[in-house]
C-alpha cells in the first residue's frame, strides 16, 4: 500500500497516545492524569481527535462517558500500533532486570497463585531489587488486558479464546480429579458416576451462575448434579470439602497438593471432561516489548521449574 505522506504529516502521533488514554479511562480528567497533561489540553486533544476521525468517539451517558462504535473499533488497533511504534524506536533497547525499575501487573486465579507464586516471587527477588509484582484476580481477564490494567494474565482451567489481539502461550495441560473426605461421605475411590451425580458438589467458577464444564458434560448424558456451594476462590475449596460431606472437581495438580495437606481423598472423574489449560495471555501491543518478553520468559521458566509441564503426570 502506498504511503500518503502528505496526510500522515498532518497527524500528531501524540494524539494517538491521548486517544489510547481516553479509550482506556473513559474520562477526560483521568486520561489527562494518565499521560501527564492538564485537563484543558486533553479536552483540546479530544476535539482534534473528533475532527481527525469524523466521529464523536466519546459521548456523555447517565454513567459517564461512553465510547461510540467507531471508538470501540479503534481500541485494539491503536494499542497495537503504539506498541509497534515503541518497539520500532527502541529496537536496540534491552531490558536488564538488575537495574530496571518496573512494576508488573499479573492477573491470575488464586489456585495458580498458590502453585506458581512462591517460586515466581523468589525468582523476582533474585533478578533485581527494582522489579515489583502485583498479583491480582482477573475475573474479566481479556477486558483487563484491553484496558491496560494488566501486563500479563495467567489462565488456569477452561480458558476462553479471546480475540485476535489476545496472544497466548500454553504452559501445560492438566487433567481433573474428584476430591472429597472419604470418612464424611462413606465412599472410596474410584467414585461411580451414580455417586458423583448423587452427592452435593462444591463448584469453583469465575463465571456468574452455577454452571461449569462438569455440568456441560453431564447435560450431554442427560444428567444433572446438585451444586451446594459456588465460589470463585480455589484455595477455599479444600477447606470446604474437609469440613462438609461434599465433593469437588479440580485440576489434578492443585487437587493433589491440597489433598496431601488436608488428608483428603482423590478419585478419577467418572466422565469425560475437556482438559484444563495453564496459559499466559497478553495484549498484542506488548509482543515486542523487551521488558514484557523478559516477564513472559521468566514466568514460563518458573512454571517449568515447578513442574507445570508435567501437570497431567
Amino acid at each position: 500500500m502506498a504511503i500518503d505522506r502528505i496526510n500522515l504529516g498532518r497527524i500528531d502521533l501524540n494524539l494517538l497516545v491521548a486517544l489510547d488514554a481516553l479509550l482506556t479511562e473513559l474520562s477526560v480528567t483521568r486520561a489527562a492524569v494518565r499521560i501527564g497533561l492538564g485537563q484543558s489540553a486533553m479536552s483540546h486533544n479530544l476535539a482534534r481527535l473528533r475532527a481527525l476521525f469524523g466521529d464523536e468517539l466519546l459521548t456523555r451517558g447517565p454513567e459517564g462517558m461512553r465510547p461510540t462504535p467507531r471508538a470501540l473499533a479503534l481500541i485494539a488497533p491503536v494499542r497495537i500500533t503504539l506498541g509497534q511504534i515503541a518497539s520500532l524506536v527502541s529496537q536496540d533497547a534491552s531490558f536488564d532486570p538488575r537495574t530496571a525499575e518496573r512494576l508488573f501487573r499479573i492477573g491470575l486465579p488464586d489456585g495458580a497463585e498458590v502453585m506458581l507464586g512462591p517460586a515466581l516471587l523468589a525468582c523476582i527477588c533474585e533478578a533485581g531489587p527494582g522489579i515489583r509484582l502485583r498479583l491480582q484476580p482477573a475475573d474479566q481477564l481479556f477486558d483487563e488486558l484491553d484496558a491496560d490494567r494488566l501486563d500479563l494474565g495467567i489462565g488456569f482451567g477452561p480458558l476462553p479464546e479471546g480475540r485476535t489481539h489476545h496472544k497466548r502461550r500454553v504452559l501445560a495441560t492438566d487433567s481433573w480429579l474428584c476430591m472429597f473426605d472419604a470418612d464424611r461421605l462413606g465412599i472410596t475411590s474410584p467414585i461411580s458416576l451414580e455417586d458423583y451425580v448423587r452427592l452435593p458438589h462444591v463448584l469453583t467458577s469465575l463465571r456468574m451462575g452455577e454452571q461449569g464444564a462438569v455440568d456441560e458434560a453431564l447435560a450431554k448424558l442427560g444428567l444433572r448434579r446438585r451444586v451446594a456451594l459456588t465460589t470463585t476462590r480455589f484455595v477455599a475449596v479444600p477447606f470446604l470439602v474437609a469440613g462438609a460431606p461434599v465433593i469437588t472437581t479440580m485440576p489434578a495438580r492443585l487437587a493433589r497438593m491440597f489433598a496431601t495437606e488436608l488428608g483428603l481423598s482423590l478419585s478419577p472423574v467418572p466422565l469425560s471432561l475437556p482438559e484444563p489449560v495453564a496459559a499466559l495471555v497478553w495484549h498484542a501491543s506488548y509482543d515486542h516489548d523487551p521488558a514484557h518478553i523478559w516477564l513472559r520468559e521468566t514466568v514460563a521458566r518458573v512454571a517449568a521449574d515447578v513442574g507445570w509441564e508435567r501437570l497431567s503426570a
